[in-house]
């Protein structure tokens, strides 16, 4: 979440809306975004209700969940998702900003 935190600005700059969704129960999750002072969203997921929806991993052996991305659209589709294999396979936040700005090029293009 830190490498969310410090591209934060590039995210808002593009007008995408940052929703972290995690394995904690809600007090738990709000504890954590209050002590980190996060700028974004967080979702509590205890029972896996999203994770199952995107189709995320649980590898016990790995920690857990391994992370996953998901770009949706304001249409509500799934325009790109990056499922990771370990816990350090996250795209950089410079990738997911060209994935961004080439989505908002096409969605202006296209008069949407």
């Amino acid at each position: 979440m830190a490498q969310l935190r410090q591209g934060y600005d590039g995210f808002v700059k593009r007008a995408a809306e940052i929703v972290v969704v995690g394995p904690d129960d809600r007090q738990a999750f709000s504890s954590y975004w209050e002590e980190n002072h996060l700028p974004f969203f967080g979702l509590p997921d205890p029972t896996h209700t999203i994770l199952k929806l995107y189709g995320q991993e649980v590898k016990i052996f790995k920690l857990g969940r391994m992370p996953a991305q998901a770009i949706v659209g304001k249409d509500g589709r799934v325009r790109y998702v990056h499922y990771g294999h370990s816990m350090a396979d996250i795209p950089p936040n410079e990738e997911l900003f060209e994935l961004l700005d080439e989505l908002n090029q096409e969605d202006s293009g296209s008069g949407a």
